[in-house]
């Protein structure tokens, strides 16, 4: 049976381990091994007081004590704070404003400024070319 999955904050990294506060108010210790191993993720999160971090509760009792959670093969992934959102319509009208005033610096019909470019240095290269000796 795998173990019980709780969440909670990260609130002290320390020489003996770290200490977690659960969504449920218990304080629960963290023992070296486990934050030797994600020490990133702990002081991440430790550094950040309102990320929540999945935690397997590993023992019971007045003191629980917790490991990082590794994700099963079964188990949704919920995330814990709102999705933002990716669109931003100011920003789309400003992108096609830009793209609509540029395109008279390289009309369609007409080869691209990179191309005008590179023929006008191979025409030039041809003046000045020189026979190996």
């Amino acid at each position: 049976m795998p173990p019980e999955r709780v969440r909670g904050r990260v609130i002290n990294v320390h020489a003996l381990g770290a200490t977690v506060r659960l969504d449920d108010g218990r304080l629960a210790a963290v023992p070296i091994g486990d934050v030797n191993a994600n020490r990133a993720a702990y002081t991440r999160a430790a550094g950040e007081r309102e990320q929540t971090l999945p935690f397997d509760l590993i023992a019971e009792g007045r003191y629980p004590a917790v490991v990082l959670a590794k994700t099963r093969a079964d188990e949704p992934i919920v995330p814990s704070s709102v999705v933002p959102s990716l669109v931003n319509e100011s920003f789309e009208d400003q992108i096609t404003a830009y793209l609509k005033s540029t395109e008279a610096w390289a009309p369609p019909d007409e080869p691209q400024p990179f191309e005008r470019h590179l023929t006008r240095k191979k025409r030039r290269a041809k003046v000045f070319k020189t026979d190996p000796p």
